[in-house]
């Protein structure tokens, strides 16, 4: 990698490290149930593009898997937690 990108990859996963860490305050300090999801969801999408970062980073496909299946769950586990909210119940 050139010294640019390498400079600008780097820069991104230090912010990304830095939204975890906002997204997971948020989800433990949120004052409510709507605002926890919202930190969830920011979570996990922080995550997600840190695993893509590393893997462009490093060269290997697994980090791209693993993108992948933390994108799939959070995504499901949002709709989840979005439904219980609204109805108070996942399985009707």
């Amino acid at each position: 990698m050139s010294d640019m990108l390498t400079w600008a990859v780097t820069t991104a996963q230090i912010l990304l490290s830095l939204a975890l860490a906002c997204a997971t305050i948020r989800t433990l300090r949120g004052p409510r149930a709507q605002d926890r999801i919202v930190g969830f969801d920011s979570l996990y999408v922080s995550a997600m593009l840190l695993l893509v970062t590393v893997g462009f980073r490093s060269g290997s496909t697994l980090y791209f898997e693993a993108a992948l299946i933390v994108a799939l769950l959070g995504f499901v586990s949002t709709l989840a937690l979005g439904k219980f909210l609204l109805r108070g119940e996942i399985i009707e």
